[in-house]
């Protein structure tokens, strides 16, 4: 069942002069508006991968990847019934969760014709018990009954390998290895791993060798014009 969320989002980039629910082809568009095809993905790039890159083909293709930055969580006493509580969820979404999603989303990002876009957004999630009225909220022992949009916060739009390149710690050192991008981003080295292997796989930084056990990787940022065509001309 669709929610209030992906139904609020669609409707703000709609705008006032966008079409929802567009059939395109074999193909159901959330928003086409000017001649772009929106598409808003709540859950999985993963799930809409093959759709993209077979509609980037011919037409051009935003992406929206809402990531929830900040959550209020609402208790009802039953499915539809009355709230009991209300508060504000520890966890945090952030930009760099983006890249979860983009480690799936390799084959279809970069494209010349595609955009992906992360919306930060705040939700209330609204929930009631999940064992019956009578039972005592227990961890996870809840239904989710709908997400609802508060606000769009910001969003972040890539568009091409450069632009993740600008998602790292300024003083990243080159080479690098998995370990100090984990420590300039002040995050787990697993997380570290998952964002090397999509600048490797998108294009944007290469292996360059090995430091002991850990491989050493050197970013591939783009020659400005100039430099590029006094190179060619000496």
């Amino acid at each position: 069942m669709e929610t209030s969320l992906h139904q609020q989002l669609k409707a703000h980039y709609a705008g006032d002069d966008g079409e929802v629910e567009v059939r395109l082809g074999r193909y159901r568009i959330d928003v086409v508006r000017d001649d772009r095809l929106i598409e808003i993905q709540h859950g999985g790039l993963a799930a809409i991968r093959d759709k993209v890159r077979s509609l980037c083909k011919q037409h051009r293709v935003l992406v929206v990847k809402p990531i929830v930055a900040t959550k209020t969580l609402i208790k009802c006493k039953q499915k539809g019934g009355r709230v009991v509580s209300r508060r504000r969820s520890p966890k945090r979404g952030e930009l760099l969760d983006l890249f979860d999603e983009l480690v799936h989303f390799t084959r279809a990002f970069p494209h010349r014709n595609l955009t992906l876009e992360a919306a930060m957004v705040e939700v209330e999630e609204w929930r009631y018990p999940g064992h019956g009225k009578r039972r005592r909220w227990r961890k996870n022992d809840f239904v989710v009954e709908d997400q609802k949009l508060v606000d769009v916060v910001r969003v972040h739009r890539l568009q091409s390998r450069q632009d993740l390149l600008g998602l790292l710690p300024a003083d990243l050192p080159q080479p690098f290895n998995t370990a100090q991008l984990a420590e300039g981003l002040g995050k787990p080295r697993w997380v570290a791993q998952r964002i090397a292997y999509c600048l490797r796989e998108m294009g944007a930084a290469k292996p360059v060798g090995k430091q002991g056990n850990a491989i050493l990787y050197k970013t591939i940022r783009r020659q400005p014009a100039s430099a590029a065509s006094r190179k060619r001309a000496g």
